[in-house]
């Protein structure tokens, strides 16, 4: 089956770009980034940056925007067979296009990738076609918020997802510096 993802939720002077690989059925059903409710996602967005699941979607996604945080994933669409990003068909990848967004995002100094498929999807179809600037933004591959990584408990995945908030302060010194 063949799923599209969602437009970025990101401001125009984002820091920190948090990248998926393709939202999963419950997402697409919903309309939403990290609808699936035993996803961690919000939660930890919730411990980081006060837009945990009790508030609506529309305050999360701008109280990560005000925070310099932007949301999108790799795969503007690919073929998948259910949920699992194990499932995504690597063939029939389309990647978003990073370049025009990287273009209008100058400010953004982080890319953070929400697992180890999206970076691996991100390194084979988006890196190749990146400009020789935008292939050094920095990236960070944090563990998977997806309920299939049960390797790590909630409270070791917001251990290291705290880099982001350590991220947007260090960026606060460095605000006006070139990518």
């Amino acid at each position: 089956m063949r799923s599209e993802g969602f437009p970025p939720i990101a401001a125009q002077d984002a820091k920190v770009l948090i990248l998926g690989s393709l939202p999963g059925q419950t997402s697409l059903m919903q309309r939403q980034y990290y609808a699936q409710p035993r996803n961690s996602f919000w939660v930890i967005m919730g411990a980081l940056f006060e837009a945990g699941p009790a508030r609506s979607y529309e305050e999360r996604m701008q109280r990560l925007m005000d925070r310099g945080i932007a949301i999108w994933d790799v795969c503007a669409a690919a073929s998948r067979k259910g949920s699992l990003d194990a499932a995504i068909d690597t063939h029939s990848v389309q990647p978003n296009d990073f370049a025009a967004f990287y273009a209008t995002h100058t400010q953004l100094r982080q890319v953070v990738f929400n697992g180890a498929t999206a970076a691996a999807l991100y390194k084979q179809h988006v890196l190749p076609i990146l400009s020789a600037e935008c292939r050094k933004l920095p990236t960070l591959v944090l563990p998977s918020t997806s309920p299939a990584h049960a390797a790590l408990s909630l409270k070791d995945k917001l251990t290291q997802w705290q880099v982001i908030t350590k991220k947007l302060q260090s960026n606060q010194s460095n605000r006006h510096s070139p990518r």
